[in-house]
């Protein structure tokens, strides 16, 4: 499973951890403006917007997990099983494969708004990209600076949801892990009143007990409270260095530790947690054996090209010895 979010300091940041218990061997791409993308039923992309995220390279195609474009569009698919529905092609309609939603809308467009519009026309279809590389059941998060859309191909169509928390987990559908915030109310940052009985004296015993009641469990749909508790009441300075920091201390509020996540003999665990600062395009990461922040600009490379530029991740611990 997974989780995705939107931070805003000084700069706005985007990421997420990917929660797998298998590794794609992903690595950090950039997509120059002048990579060609082909896609099966739309007009391919000769020219688009610069685009820098994770991906698994098959056959020299980025297939994107999460990607920031060089106008501050972001975009991430997470995972979405028993509920994402793909569809037939539609006559009349923008017929575009799930491998190739993130290309295709971040290759295009440089707001939410331009998002939301051009979706009007679209749907998912059912074409995978290859035997090797089935689809897989995904919903996504786009997100810009100041708002964020939810997209959901479910069996009654494309649904797309404003997503004022700016955030995403996995099932159930968008709606439902919304209303579930309104149980979650009286959740505080600070010292809880005692509205229980007039009669009875609570003692503070610790700190943080506003909070008590909050999922602590790694579900997703726990997980989706917790992590917007934690992102709606972060705090940081505006540097970035303050920004990272305080952005995967948020992903990492609900990060998956290997052993409490059994499948068969494997366990799910977070293999990533990603920063990406949206209005610089540097490309942030994390790994699960390496807790050091790496950093891809996507300004260091020739944006007008028409090569990858591809970073694989750097997966082992990396430790300063102080003395």
């Amino acid at each position: 499973m997974c989780t995705a979010t939107n931070y805003t300091a000084k700069d706005h940041y985007f990421g997420r951890n990917l929660d797998l218990e298998f590794s794609y061997h992903e690595a950090v791409t950039i997509t120059p403006r002048n990579f060609p993308f082909p896609f099966r039923r739309v007009d391919d992309l000769t020219t688009h917007h610069a685009i820098v995220g994770m991906t698994t390279v098959a056959d020299g195609y980025p297939l994107y997990y999460d990607a920031t474009n060089e106008k501050g569009l972001s975009m991430a698919g997470l995972n979405f099983p028993g509920n994402a529905d793909y569809k037939p092609e539609t006559p009349g309609k923008n017929n575009v494969t799930p491998f190739e939603f993130i290309p295709w809308i971040l290759g295009q467009f440089e707001t939410v708004a331009q998002a939301r519009e051009a979706l009007e026309e679209m749907v998912l279809v059912d074409i995978p990209f290859s035997p090797e590389f089935p689809l897989s059941p995904l919903h996504w998060i786009i997100s810009d600076r100041n708002e964020s859309i939810t997209v959901e191909s479910v069996k009654d169509g494309l649904r797309v949801y404003d997503n004022p928390v700016g955030l995403l987990t996995n099932n159930p559908t968008f709606d439902i892990q919304l209303f579930n915030l309104n149980n979650y109310v009286s959740m505080s940052t600070t010292e809880p009143e005692n509205h229980f009985s007039k009669e009875l004296h609570f003692d503070t015993y610790s700190r943080g007990l506003g909070a008590v009641g909050l999922p602590g469990d790694l579900s997703s749909m726990s997980r989706f409270v917790k992590a917007a508790f934690t992102a709606m009441n972060s705090v940081s300075g505006e540097t970035e260095s303050e920004a990272i920091s305080q952005f995967f201390h948020i992903l990492g509020s609900v990060e998956q530790q290997r052993g409490c996540v059994a499948l068969g003999d494997k366990f799910e665990i977070t293999i990533y947690s990603s920063c990406c600062n949206t209005d610089k395009g540097i490309y942030y990461y994390k790994t699960y054996e390496n807790s050091q922040v790496t950093a891809v600009d996507m300004h260091r490379v020739d944006l007008d090209s028409d090569a990858l530029a591809t970073y694989p991740l750097i997966t082992g611990q990396q430790i300063l010895e102080q003395n």
